[in-house]
């Protein structure tokens, strides 16, 4: 067995899991893009959402503040939600 067989033998499918594969980088942007910096601090209001935001600091933050991503991540699923559901209408 090569060490990919061994790798993806060991690494759980996650075919109904959303944010597989997604990097935090490519969230925050989407937020941004969607929502844009103000929104996206009036929804999650930290600080590097609030004062002179950038993909760059929001990341640092996020990566280091565990209850922030889950907001992050929750809001970003909100999101893919509403999108779909106003593909449906």
């Amino acid at each position: 067995m090569s060490e990919e067989d061994n790798a993806a033998a060991d690494a759980p499918a996650q075919p109904r899991n959303p944010l597989h594969g997604l990097t935090l980088e490519a969230i925050v942007t989407a937020l941004a893009d969607h929502y844009g910096w103000e929104e996206l601090g009036q929804r999650i209001p930290v600080r590097c959402f609030n004062v002179d935001p950038s993909v760059g600091s929001s990341l640092r933050f996020l990566r280091k503040t565990p209850w922030a991503r889950e907001k992050v991540e929750g809001l970003y699923l909100f999101m893919l939600r509403e999108e779909r559901r106003a593909g449906r209408g």
